[in-house]
């Protein structure tokens, strides 16, 4: 089984979901509120994947893994961050904000870090980045369905919130039969690598969540923003990682979306115990 032909509808069926939750106007209080966003934004579209190189060279990992490393930590937010807001007691309104922001963003940020990372350590072992397919991709499978989501909303707004339930709901079990089945196929390869890999990947999540932290702190965000601020930074959107590491039309490498598939998994266990951390001092 191609694991590409189930990766794509969970991936278009997220970014639908997110469309659907989103309003014209989250995008505007990025103006009015730019103070944690800023700090959000810079956290995870600028000193992620700067961390993820750093780990990448310390961790000594081989070209295909880093660049699935550096991969995930450019990719957005992922859409389950609303929900983590909502109980960790966050700024859910933030958090919509920001995922938003981040989803249309990185559209042009990934493709530059990418072809940055793959010129790095990939071309000299023949790995190379279509920049325009890669474009093409997030274009129809990120853009169009979140662009049709609002677009729902707008037209039929009673339908959008029907789906919008049902979707929410799916969103991690969905997410749970890509891992599966991901791990079904290259169980091998994932055992063989995740010890060293799977510490890289767990202190990823965790330099990024005291970074954010420290951030907020420093710029003196409330608590409420502060805690949306962690779980955004150290929530990624693993599908579409998943989703540009194994397309045919971009590197075609399901090896390369292994960091992915086990920084999945960490980051879920490590936000629900932080979470639950929250929660109880609440």
């Amino acid at each position: 089984m191609n694991t590409i032909w189930i990766v794509l509808p969970i991936l278009t069926l997220l970014m639908f979901d997110l469309g659907l939750a989103l309003r014209l106007e989250d995008f505007g209080k990025v103006f009015r509120r730019p103070g944690p966003i800023a700090v959000a934004l810079v956290g995870q579209l600028v000193l992620l994947p700067l961390i993820a190189l750093g780990l990448a060279y310390l961790f000594k990992l081989p070209p295909v893994s880093f660049i699935g490393l550096v991969l995930i930590a450019c990719c957005p937010g992922g859409s389950s961050s609303n929900v983590f807001s909502k109980l960790a007691g966050g700024d859910v309104a933030l958090s919509v904000t920001l995922t938003a922001v981040s989803s249309v963003v990185t559209l042009f940020t990934i493709p530059l870090i990418m072809s940055w990372a793959t010129q790095l350590v990939g071309e000299s072992v023949g790995i190379s980045l279509p920049v325009g397919n890669l474009i093409k991709q997030n274009l129809v499978l990120m853009l169009l369905p979140v662009l049709l989501g609002i677009g729902l909303h707008y037209a039929w707004p009673k339908a959008a919130e029907k789906t919008d339930k049902v979707l929410t709901k799916l969103a991690f079990p969905l997410l749970l039969v890509l891992i599966t089945v991901f791990y079904i196929q290259h169980h091998r390869t994932i055992l063989e690598n995740i010890g060293i890999l799977g510490l890289c990947v767990t202190a990823l999540i965790l330099v990024a969540i005291g970074i954010s932290s420290l951030l907020s702190r420093l710029v003196r965000n409330s608590p409420q923003q502060r805690r949306t601020v962690i779980i955004e930074v150290g929530m990624q959107n693993a599908a579409q990682a998943i989703a540009i590491a194994s397309s045919p039309l971009i590197f075609a490498s399901d090896e390369m979306a292994i960091p992915a598939i086990l920084y999945s998994l960490m980051m879920n266990i490590v936000l629900l115990t932080y979470v639950a951390v929250v929660r109880h001092k609440k």
